[in-house]
């Protein structure tokens, strides 16, 4: 059997039920040391991920129509993708229940990124704030269907009739699962994904986790379908973001550009 990982962190984007430990995502941050499967799992993710989300800040920028002045909100994000996008002019406030801690590298590279605590289904904002409501890869980390549909309204809310909105998901649809790094196991019911996880993908191959960690991501992660984000995001257009030209990727609900 695979060895016992250790206790999950607390998610940063909102606050898991009580009874449910919750490991989370971390920022784009490395993490600590004595986590060596983790540090494993994601220095294998920060091989593959740049490409895509490189790519996915370039289209953001143009479908935005970025002047480098606008006022972002980024719900449950980190200065990561900031680094990639690199407009040091963006007024961009990273909104987490546990808020990254920014490096002076962040700062020098983005001076108005500002990180506050928050959650992503009750935004202390009101419509207007800000220009552009931001969100990468977060919305399926909700847990449920009822706090999905709290986060998409609360966005929708905050960007107003003026503001923008990039709301980006993993799609249910693809046959790689983006969190566990694995083909097609995610189409499978929980209860079987609970005992193949830890023996079939590469999240469950380098975090060895336990089978109470394994039920804890289970629980945060909920894919979305290209119907599902049509109906949190009625009013915006869904973008499709393909691999190799070919297989749908992510779903990203805008308010411009082309669908």
């Amino acid at each position: 059997m695979p060895k016992r990982a250790a206790t999950p962190t607390p998610s940063p984007l909102v606050p898991p039920p009580a009874s449910c430990p919750d490991q989370g995502r971390q920022h784009g941050q490395p993490p600590p040391p004595q986590l060596k499967g983790r540090a494993r799992y994601h220095s294998i993710f920060a091989l593959i991920s740049p490409y895509f989300r490189r790519r996915r800040m370039k289209a953001f920028a143009t479908t935005m129509q970025l002047h480098g002045s606008e006022r972002i909100l980024d719900i449950g994000g980190g200065p990561g993708v900031w680094r990639l996008l690199n407009e040091p002019g963006l007024h961009v406030t990273l909104l987490n229940t546990e808020p990254p801690v920014l490096s002076p590298e962040d700062a020098a590279r983005c001076p108005h990124l500002t990180a506050v605590h928050g959650d992503a289904t009750r935004l202390q904002f009101s419509a207007g704030t800000f220009d552009i409501i931001f969100s990468n890869s977060v919305i399926e980390h909700l847990h449920t269907w009822e706090n999905q549909q709290t986060f998409a309204r609360e966005a929708l809310r905050v960007a107003g009739h003026s503001g923008r909105l990039w709301i980006q998901t993993p799609a249910r649809q693809f046959f790689i699962e983006p969190h566990f790094l694995t083909i097609g196991l995610h189409w499978l019911p929980k209860s079987w994904q609970l005992h193949l996880l830890p023996w079939l993908s590469l999240w469950g191959w380098t975090r060895q986790p336990s089978k109470s960690m394994t039920q804890a991501w289970l629980d945060e992660i909920r894919l979305l379908s290209e119907s599902e984000m049509k109906q949190l995001f009625p009013q915006c257009q869904i973008r499709k973001e393909r691999f190799l030209g070919l297989w749908t990727k992510s779903f990203i609900a805008t308010t411009v550009g082309p669908s």
